[in-house]
């Protein structure tokens, strides 16, 4: 009996361990009647609303929904599904998105459902200009990074080492002495009988997302024979425990990305962007790179990051934004959705013309335009993304002249799906010429 009663608890143990919680029982869908979410300007989309409960409909269920051009609906609405079903419908005269932003109130809880419908986004164009000095301006800013020599620094993380791949803490200096930049650099172990450094590989350079944070490497990467480096924007090393990075966030760099943004020199991103090509100097410089096959990624501000690098550099061969911020600030002028992070959404800028004359050297648009016909792009992203606009992301996506692919997740708001992300780092590997 007593082993018995221990079988039954470790059982039991086993299965509280492996119970989650997972999604809700209540669900509100917004459903296109285009399986591509995708509709000529002048036609009609319709859209169905359902809330469901347990899988059935729910009835006498009180909803709020907000209808019209996303970032700027006009059509605001409170009443009751009977059935827990509603129809509605809606249109755009030009190419653009039609959102639809439904909230359902049950027991004292919210649960939303979205849907943004494409119309002609094939046709968007971006507002952002691209000021003359551009080039020049940027070009100077790489030589004055240039200036200072990288002293790297690297340190070996031996509980991060796999028996494929060794992995290290890096820094390097970036836009002057004593400003660094610091990194996860993951390197494949070299095959037997060869010296370090001997065999020469592809190379990867992950840039991040927005925020403060530690980064672990991309060791998955490597271990398929790619060369990667991920590094931080912020100057501070990459390993620290995650309050150090907490309260960072929450202090001295609490919205950086408004930082200077009134003088193109004072930019918090000049750096930033900086330090990028410093990253890829480094990778050409201190790593057994094959000096072929150079990759860029990143998604929301990593994916504005990436079409920066691959504009300014022409090393790079490849480069994969997902949902890019810092895309078309201007747009929001016109009354239409713009990129993250909203400079101009709230005040119209209003008494902002030097932020709106300084953003146009740090807008993905411009950037994007500096693209060739030797680099080749993958972008993803979703329509539901309230972060980083479908409109941006389509108008950028145009603008590229060279090679480039999209796969579009409509469902998708501000993350990805899992085979979004199998999608993701398989045309990676393919551009790289990796082993798999």
């Amino acid at each position: 009996m007593k082993r018995f009663s221990l079988t039954l608890l470790a059982m039991t143990l086993v299965l509280v361990v492996a119970a989650q919680i997972r999604g809700n029982n209540i669900v509100v869908t917004v459903e296109p009647d285009h399986q591509d979410w995708t509709y000529q300007t002048g036609q009609t989309a319709r859209f169905t609303v359902e809330v469901r409960r347990s899988g059935t409909l729910l009835d006498n269920v009180s909803i709020d929904y907000a209808a019209g051009p996303e970032m700027y609906q006009t059509e605001k609405k409170s009443l009751t599904l009977k059935d827990g079903t509603l129809t509605l419908k809606g249109t755009m005269k030009e190419p653009g998105f039609y959102r639809v932003d439904v909230t359902a109130h049950v027991n004292g809880k919210d649960y939303k459902g979205v849907c943004a419908a494409a119309f002609s986004p094939e046709q968007l164009k971006p507002s952002t200009v691209m000021p003359k000095d551009f080039e020049q301006f940027w070009q100077k800013a790489i030589e004055e990074a240039r200036y200072t020599s990288l002293e790297p620094t690297k340190r070996l993380l031996p509980e991060r080492c796999t028996k494929d791949v060794n992995v290290y803490e890096v820094s390097f200096n970036n836009a002057k002495w004593g400003s660094r930049t610091y990194g996860i650099l993951c390197v494949p172990v070299a095959p037997a009988g060869s010296r370090e450094g001997e065999v020469k590989y592809p190379a990867l350079l992950r840039v991040p997302g927005a925020g403060v944070r530690p980064y672990q490497g991309d060791v998955w990467t490597a271990s398929q024979g790619v060369i990667t480096l991920e590094i931080g924007i912020h100057g501070v090393p990459v390993t620290m425990e995650r309050s150090f990075y907490t309260n960072l966030n929450k202090g001295a760099l609490s919205g950086y990305w408004e930082y200077g943004m009134d003088d193109r020199d004072k930019s918090y991103y000049k750096h930033v962007i900086q330090g990028c090509i410093r990253a890829v100097d480094y990778i050409e410089q201190y790593t057994p790179w094959n000096k072929q096959q150079l990759g860029v990624t990143g998604s929301s501000q990593g994916g504005f990051l990436s079409l920066v690098t691959a504009g300014l550099d022409k090393r790079v061969t490849c480069y994969a934004p997902v949902h890019a911020a810092l895309c078309d600030h201007t747009n929001s002028l016109n009354g239409k959705a713009c990129g993250w992070p909203h400079y101009f959404y709230w005040n119209k800028g209003k008494g902002m013309e030097k932020h709106i004359e300084t953003s146009r050297y740090y807008d993905g648009v411009n950037f994007a335009r500096l693209i060739t016909d030797k680099q080749k792009g993958w972008f993803s992203f979703g329509y539901n993304d309230d972060v980083v606009p479908p409109t941006s992301a389509w108008a950028t996506y145009n603008i590229v002249t060279g090679p480039k692919e999209m796969s579009l997740y409509q469902m998708t708001a501000h993350f990805w799906y899992q085979e979004q992300w199998d999608e993701w780092e398989a045309w990676l590997l393919k551009e790289l010429g990796a082993k798999n």
